[in-house]
């Protein structure tokens, strides 16, 4: 995992038994960031004593959370220190994802490894959230089995989605392209009937779980970006000194619904010429005539690199669409970067050449820099289940209780 890491978790008190549960994080992230490394290591890294890190470390072995590998340098002068790694066989993260075509759910271990995954491709487009959210504990059910059998206990499940969730809550006040309104996804999320208890339940936007993805997880990301999250809907999160601005309500980032062309054709979100019937998926796919299909973002990018004309068409608008919702974000907020996820991160030859254009052109100052995720479609399932993770290095205190 990539991402900072020795800061003291926000929010704890300031006794003995806060400074103790900051200091076992810290611990947790150095080794998950940097591991395999030795006590001595650890305490160099974070600043404590070898002695105060061992007290923590037995503490958090006992837990199952850290295990020792052996020797880290059995080659070198002296009393080699043992090897601490995060535990493979401890807790686990669960991500889930509720799309517009298609549902996921995946597990990830302490050390960042996807353990167990499964897909379903379905249209959930007008469907009830009940059943849609009955078929996706099927799948959480799937993988999370599939963890146990490998040694892992499940920590808590984060589901992504693409709607607008109350900040503090799990309810999705909107999602126009599910057709979802003030839907609590805990009241109808079913809980296995052989589970000793719930998990830990998180629900928030697929765009905020991707940035996360990308701050946590991408090559070289800086701390302030704006990441564009490209499905069938369009999404966006800003990322500010490595954290989320979720605004007031929770529903910063609706880039998909900001108007391009004020007259345009009509969204399912009530306005009209929204960014979405340019650049999502949909409106990319109709516009370069191609019909209902498997995979029809890879057959645009191979019609797109044979030279087909209606193809790279379809790309330069949105392309040219996406520039221009992106060049008020970029004025207003100014951030170090702009990052493309999602699915039309892999049509980026043909849609950045016009995007780029447009922002050169628009912008007061030098244009942020466009990078193209490599996390592409995963990355809201990934940052799902990696924020679980988060939370286990963040507080193993609670984690082991």
């Amino acid at each position: 995992m990539t991402a900072p890491l020795h800061e003291p978790r926000p929010g704890t008190p300031d006794t003995q038994q806060g400074m103790r549960r900051r200091n076992l994080s810290r611990v947790m992230h150095a080794v998950a960031t940097d591991g395999p490394l030795s006590r001595a290591t650890v305490a160099q890294r974070i600043g404590l004593t070898r002695a105060a890190v061992s007290t923590l470390v037995d503490e958090l072995i006992r837990s199952g959370l850290i295990e020792e590998l052996g020797p880290q340098r059995p080659g070198r002068v002296g009393r080699p220190g043992s090897a601490l790694a995060v535990s493979r066989s401890g807790p686990a993260g669960i991500g889930a994802e509720v799309g517009v075509d298609h549902l996921a759910a995946c597990a990830v271990d302490l050390s960042g490894e996807v353990r167990a995954r499964a897909v379903r491709r379905v249209a959930n487009r007008g469907r009830a959230p009940g059943p849609v959210l009955k078929e996706l504990s099927v799948l959480v059910r799937e993988v999370t089995a599939r963890a146990e059998r490998e040694g892992l206990r499940p920590a808590g499940l984060a589901v992504a989605v693409p709607g607008l969730v109350a900040r503090g809550t799990r309810t999705v006040v909107r999602a126009p392209n599910l057709d979802w309104h003030d839907t609590d996804v805990s009241a109808l999320l079913p809980t296995p009937a052989e589970a000793p208890s719930v998990l830990p339940l998180s629900v928030d936007n697929e765009a905020n779980f991707g940035a996360l993805a990308e701050l946590w997880l991408g090559e070289n990301t800086p701390a302030d970006f704006l990441h564009v999250s490209a499905e069938i809907g369009i999404g966006a999160a800003l990322v500010v000194d490595g954290k989320l601005l979720r605004g007031t309500r929770g529903f910063a980032g609706e880039l998909g619904h900001v108007p391009v062309r004020p007259e345009g054709p009509a969204c399912p979100c009530g306005g009209r010429g929204c960014l979405e019937q340019y650049a999502g998926e949909e409106a990319v796919l109709r516009a370069a005539g191609l019909g209902p299909g498997e995979d029809r973002v890879g057959l645009l990018a191979e019609r797109a690199a044979a030279g087909d004309t209606d193809a790279r068409r379809a790309l330069r608008g949105a392309g040219t669409a996406l520039g221009i919702a992106l060049t008020g974000a970029v004025n207003l907020l100014d951030p170090r970067a702009v990052v493309l996820g999602g699915a039309l991160s892999r049509l980026a030859p043909w849609l950045l050449p016009a995007l780029e254009r447009e922002l050169t052109r628009r912008t007061a100052t030098p244009a942020a820099g466009v990078t193209v995720s490599r996390l592409g479609s995963d990355g809201p399932l990934l940052g799902a289940a990696h924020s679980v993770v988060r939370a286990v290095l963040d507080d193993p205190v609670a984690v082991a209780a």
